[in-house]
């Protein structure tokens, strides 16, 4: 049986003040005139950044803030790998038939993204919206969860850490939220666990492909509104920024899904390179999120600080392109209920019709504004969308057994 250990945030001294002597000794490159964002993260607001982070940004602060919630940690053993220390966040709610729901960050981002959520997730709203139980976990070489040491940790090995995570908390049956590798994650979990234990999903990245001729009636409408390009303003839109980001912001992704360890030196080495490589995907993937320099501060420095080093977190992307579950776009997966939101600053943005291929899809909403990072940017629609979706009357009502979300 698992131990579920009580877990404190505690960084070390000596490691803060590194990363001030480092801050101290940047050799700043020289910029373009006018180069604005479309070179990368602007000078000018990286150094901006930068002196906040080592003369008024206070790593205590952040920590007390976060050992205020609900930090945990148990060991966690892996088919093939060596056992490892999982840290996660378990808000459970005091409704006796609450679901339980775990949610799955990916990068750059972290397990505090949940945070927003909890209050009222973990709460049953006074119009009878369902309560969750809530579990965030730090992916495995993420956030304060052991680094893997051996090659070949894939998507399927984070799916089997989120499911016996569920498992150790004793939650037989459970449903799940993600975007980024969140999405991709839970979606192999429906793969691999869906039968059984993972009963519905709700998606905030959606990777689905067009209709195929399997289905016929289908097929036909993606045909005609593909070629007489008969799509919503904001469809248009969404493939449009699909487009344009496989253009140009791809190059991040190019480099970690082939040669993780050589970036791994500079993101390791030097907290204003980590700076500078994150804050560019947290202003170009947001929908003009009003970032603040203490937001960025901590998302950056859960990275810095993190148990197996920044450089651990992109190898994620080589295993992700190997293994047994590859990442891809598409796949059916039955027996999952989906729920699927759309928003128009997703880094990918497919037309909603494209979504019943991934699974039989239960609810959508398509939001006017928000980005990749939605829990987030825009928590308010997530809480609603599982509120609807789990809700009487939603499409996953009564998912899980004995776990309707209300009293």
């Amino acid at each position: 049986m698992a131990i579920i250990r009580e877990y404190r945030i505690a960084v070390p001294r000596e490691k803060i003040e590194r990363l001030y002597q480092k801050l101290d000794l940047t050799d700043w490159p020289d910029e373009l005139e006018g180069a604005g964002w479309s070179y990368g993260s602007p000078l000018a607001d990286v150094r901006r950044i930068a002196e906040y982070w080592k003369k008024e940004y206070q790593w205590e602060d952040a920590e007390a803030k976060m050992n205020k919630f609900p930090n945990f940690s148990t060991t966690i053993s892996i088919e093939g790998f060596d056992s490892l220390d999982v840290h996660f966040l378990h808000k459970k709610s005091a409704v006796k038939n609450a679901i339980p729901l775990i949610f799955v960050h990916g990068w750059p981002g972290n397990f505090l993204e949940v945070t927003k959520l909890l209050p009222l997730l973990a709460e049953a709203e006074d119009n009878g919206g369902p309560a969750f139980h809530v579990v965030a976990p730090s992916l495995p070489n993420f956030g304060f969860s052991s680094g893997v040491k051996q090659p070949g940790f894939g998507l399927k090995q984070y799916a089997e850490v989120c499911h016996k995570l569920m498992l150790a908390l004793g939650y037989s049956q459970y449903v799940s939220q993600g975007g980024d590798w969140g999405s991709t994650i839970t979606r192999i979990m429906g793969q691999m666990y869906g039968d059984k234990h993972l009963r519905a999903s709700h998606l905030n990245l959606v990777p689905s492909l067009p209709p195929g001729p399997k289905s016929l009636l289908a097929f036909v409408s993606f045909l005609s509104r593909h070629v007489l390009k008969l799509y919503t303003p904001a469809e248009k839109a969404g493939l449009e920024r699909s487009q344009e980001f496989q253009k140009s912001g791809m190059g991040y992704y190019a480099l970690q899904t082939t040669k993780p360890q050589t970036v791994g030196y500079s993101l390791a080495d030097s907290p204003v390179g980590l700076l500078a490589w994150m804050y560019e995907k947290l202003h170009d993937w947001t929908d003009e999120y009003d970032w603040q320099p203490e937001e960025v501060c901590t998302w950056v420095s859960l990275y810095w600080f993190s148990t197996a080093g920044p450089a651990a977190s992109v190898r994620i992307y080589y295993e992700s392109q190997r293994g047994e579950f590859p990442a891809k776009a598409g796949g059916y997966v039955q027996g999952v209920k989906l729920g699927l939101a759309y928003f128009p600053k997703e880094i990918v943005r497919l037309p909603a019709a494209w979504g019943p291929t991934l699974g039989p899809v239960v609810y959508t909403h398509e939001n006017d504004k928000g980005g990749h990072f939605a829990a987030w940017e825009q928590p308010e629609s997530i809480i609603s969308d599982l509120k609807i979706m789990f809700g009487k009357g939603g499409g996953a009502y009564n998912v899980v057994n004995g776990a309707s979300g209300y009293e």
